[in-house]
């Protein structure tokens, strides 16, 4: 089935610096996901000029390439090449708290999300069997179908230690059973019974009920990962395969129902509260924010910490009003603006992203076209989020919720069937419909001053001629065959010259315009007037500063006069990150021209001519 993504798959793990370059990888529901040894290997240019790849993120120490909803088919394919070791050591960036915590509880809530949509989408089912009267709620498949999607809620402690443990890389079969403790029906009778509870008639064990609850069993987990990382290091090898679980369950049964599913539930608590105080008191402002501020969340990967306090909000109160009407009213509203863009541009290949992007937006899987339409496009993403705005203020007001979770699209609507009402069901489709119109509308005004640069200019012939340019930069020339790349010092780029540089400012050697800002901001192109294509490459390596260090004074496509500065770089402080600071300058379209030569060599500064090139 995934055979003809056989192609694709190879290219990717090729420009990820081939399968001994990748530790691990991954895949959810648009995304492959890898963790690589050397970052500088990957071709980040090359992986998003693949046909089939819409996007490169980086992101909490994890490249995602963004793919669209055969992902899963694109990384069966890549399976059967890499060669998984997490024993290798991967080059990571320090991370902050809230990377950390994100990260946490992405990987934590992430595998779950499957299982919620298949069960929210049962309830769906249910409550229009209900709601057509095809079934009774006293008969036994309504409780059947209760039961088939329930299970998933009533069980979620079990799951979500699972899915934690791995991601703490603790024991996750240890760690479902610690939560299979805690939702035991003979604990469950202790608390039915009301009656104190002490281990050893010492220790009192808080009366708490733990299924269907979600902050408890994270606490717990969390505590145990270190409990087992302990006693692995300390118990024999010999005899650790009974002694670890032994322990393992003596000790976190112990804080689990004494210490840590008490706080657990207490915060749980707590969060009940405020999740009842923002639907009585400020039901608009969650709607309002996910509504207009997803697309930058998903950006950021801010999406992954803020999602899951929808399925605690459900697992507390039985609804979702702080993350799913806000969400489906911005996919609608991406949607809805690539659904625009797709009818007003002349550019075919846009076209067609535009219009595959916005079906499956439609349907829950924004991705494929925020990073291939609106993101690049930029007012059709202004427009999504003003329309996704305004559908989360009415859902917010109306204090819209859903009884399930599962995809943010159209098929979501039937979430919002519960509590034997219709009432939250027009209440979002009246929401997707203000951001639909809103966004759509927008587009469309916008799309009159931003697709003209879709028509095909008049052609202006570029009459090449003799050419001389100053130096960039101040500093000492060298040949470019003394430059330690290869790629430079082989003229494979262009012929050129080098600089070993003295201060860290680059000017235009011509009049002529900014043909290519790399975002890392070390290598800068440009055109002259007469046709010269030139590369500025500040350091080699230099990539991997992901731009520190370097700041870009002018902008792509902007005209620039001889002289004028248009990047600065700290010269020092590269030198101290231990980077070289050589500066190749080649004329990239060398073909065109019969000769290039070097009218200086020694000391230069940026007012003399340096190359001649000749047609």
């Amino acid at each position: 089935m995934s055979k003809k993504y056989a192609g694709l798959a190879h290219d990717i793990v090729e420009k990820l610096g081939g399968k001994k370059n990748i530790t691990e990888g991954y895949h959810c529901q648009t995304r492959l996901r890898f963790k690589v040894i050397d970052e500088s290997q990957i071709d980040i240019k090359g992986l998003e000029s693949l046909d089939g790849v819409t996007k490169y993120i980086f992101n909490a120490g994890v490249h995602q390439i963004v793919i669209g909803t055969h992902v899963k088919d694109v990384f069966e394919e890549i399976e059967k090449i890499i060669e998984l070791d997490p024993t290798k050591a991967v080059q990571t960036e320090k991370k902050g708290l809230l990377t950390s915590i994100i990260e946490f509880v992405a990987g934590t809530f992430q595998p779950v999300i499957p299982a919620l949509s298949g069960a929210g989408m049962v309830k769906a089912v249910l409550a229009l069997l209900i709601v057509f009267q095809v079934i009774s709620p006293e008969s036994q498949t309504y409780y059947l179908l209760n039961m088939f999607a329930d299970g998933v809620f009533f069980f979620l402690p079990m799951i979500l230690a699972f899915t934690e443990a791995q991601k703490l890389r603790c024991n996750p079969i240890l760690a479902a059973s610690v939560a299979a403790m805690m939702m035991h029906p003979n604990w469950g009778a202790l608390v039915t019974a009301g009656d104190p509870v002490r281990f050893f008639e010492i220790i009192p064990f808080t009366l708490a009920t733990y299924t269907g609850s979600v902050i408890p069993i994270l606490l717990v987990i969390f505590a145990q990962s270190y409990v087992e990382k302990f006693l692995n290091r300390v118990i024999p090898k010999s005899v650790e395969l009974v002694f670890v679980p032994m322990l393992t369950f003596l000790i976190m049964g112990t804080l689990a129902f004494s210490v840590l599913g008490p706080i657990g539930s207490i915060l749980g608590g707590y969060l009940a509260t405020f999740f009842t105080f923002l639907s009585v008191n400020a039901s608009w402002v969650p709607a309002v924010l996910i509504g207009g501020f997803l697309p930058i969340m998903v950006m950021f990967g801010l999406h992954n910490g803020v999602a899951p306090l929808g399925v605690m909000q459900m697992a507390e109160l039985g609804y979702d009003s702080i993350f799913g009407p806000g969400c489906v009213c911005s996919n609608i509203a991406q949607a809805t603006a690539s659904a625009v863009v797709a009818f007003r541009t002349k550019d075919k290949k846009l076209r067609q992203l535009a219009t595959s992007g916005s079906i499956t937006a439609y349907m829950g899987i924004t991705e494929p076209t925020l990073y291939g339409v609106n993101l690049p496009k930029k007012y059709p993403l202004i427009s999504a989020m003003i329309g996704g705005g305004l559908g989360g203020l009415y859902a917010g007001l109306t204090n819209t919720h859903r009884f399930a979770t599962g995809s943010s699209g159209l098929p979501a609507i039937l979430l919002y069937i519960g509590d034997d009402t219709m009432r939250f069901f027009w209440n979002i489709v009246f929401a997707l419909i203000i951001s639909a119109v809103s966004t759509a509308v927008l587009t469309y005004i916008l799309s009159f001053k931003f697709e003209k640069e879709d028509t095909i200019p008049e052609m202006k012939e570029v009459i090449l001629e003799d050419t001389l340019m100053i130096s960039p930069i101040k500093g000492q020339v060298i040949p470019l065959r003394e430059v330690h790349d290869e790629a430079f010092a082989s003229e494979a780029l262009g012929k050129g010259f080098a600089i070993e540089p003295i201060e860290g400012t680059v000017v235009a050697p011509f009049d002529g315009k900014i043909a290519a800002i790399f975002p890392t901001k070390h290598a800068i192109g440009l055109v002259s007037e007469s046709g010269v294509e030139i590369l500025i490459h500040v350091g080699l390596n230099t990539v991997e500063l992901k731009g520190q260090y370097f700041e870009a004074l002018v902008q792509l496509n902007e005209v620039v006069k001889k002289g004028q500065p248009i990047l600065t770089f700290d010269l020092e402080k590269i030198q101290a990150a231990g980077y070289e600071t050589q500066v190749p300058i080649v004329v990239t379209n060398t073909p065109q021209y019969s000769s290039i030569e070097t009218i200086i060599v020694g000391q230069t500064d940026c007012d003399q001519d340096i190359l001649a090139v000749r047609v």
